[in-house]
């Protein structure tokens, strides 16, 4: 199989300040986010790559290496040096995670871990607009993209809102089967955070123990101000990220 990187437009300027390692490493992990290398592809033999360009082979090798350590490559014993993926980042709107894996050409998948009924807590309630102790619907999901765990989802609806079945869940997003349904989401008040990971988490998002997560809480509403939705999300750090565009004040 030809070797996929071999057929990209790579150079190095070697005027340039910047070290050659980083520079081929920036034009790799620019060809991954474009999709121009796809994950699954491999990466062929360092000394074809370092041949062509006129580098060394140690600092090809320092190249991938630093992909490996974004998470972007991966070296598997008796198959070389693969693609894993691009990072996905989200923009701060109101969207669903499934639908910016999508955008992102991520092949989403999720796994129903509950799905059931509980009371609400003080903090769901006053979130759902809902008395103390009055039942919510609860749903606990892991999303993957190319069955690799991205993120864990917990999110809080008013009883009766929508009818979640197990199987839709697992086909679709959340936010699409309450469109479908007829709900019409308005807007959203969003928070954002960081800790490490449990080591449950650890263990679900197949992250080591006391890895950084992102973490995001946000109570939806829709057209008619009624709050319809409470999530509180983790997500790998190392996979995942929040992009905010900042305008400056006149």
């Amino acid at each position: 199989m030809a070797d996929p990187a071999l057929s990209l437009e790579l150079g190095v300027d070697r005027t340039s300040p910047v070290p050659l390692y980083f520079q081929l490493a920036q034009q790799l992990e620019a060809a991954i986010e474009r999709g121009r290398l796809t994950p699954g592809s491999l990466l062929g033999n360092e000394i074809d790559l370092a041949g062509r360009l006129g580098l060394s082979r140690p600092t090809v090798r320092q190249a991938i290496q630093s992909l490996v350590d974004k998470g972007l490559l991966v070296r598997r014993r008796g198959v070389g040096t693969q693609v894993v993926h691009s990072q996905v980042k989200r923009p701060l709107e109101l969207s669903s995670l499934y639908d910016d894996l999508l955008a992102a050409g991520q092949r989403p998948t999720t796994r129903v871990l509950c799905n059931d009924t509980v009371p609400a807590t003080a903090g769901i309630a006053a979130a759902l607009a809902v008395p103390e102790g009055s039942e919510v619907q609860h749903i606990e999901r892991l999303r993957l993209a190319y069955d690799e765990p991205m993120a864990h989802l917990c999110n809080y609806l008013p009883a009766g809102l929508l009818a979640l079945d197990t199987d839709r869940l697992e086909a679709t997003g959340l936010y699409r089967m309450m469109r479908a349904a007829g709900i019409t989401l308005h807007s959203a008040r969003q928070s954002v955070g960081a800790r490490a990971a449990s080591a449950a988490e650890a263990v679900r998002l197949e992250e080591a123990d006391g890895a950084p997560l992102l973490t995001m809480q946000r109570t939806t509403f829709d057209s008619t101000g009624r709050a319809v939705e409470y999530g509180t999300h983790a997500y790998r750090a190392s996979r995942y990220a929040f992009e905010f565009q900042l305008l400056v004040r006149p």
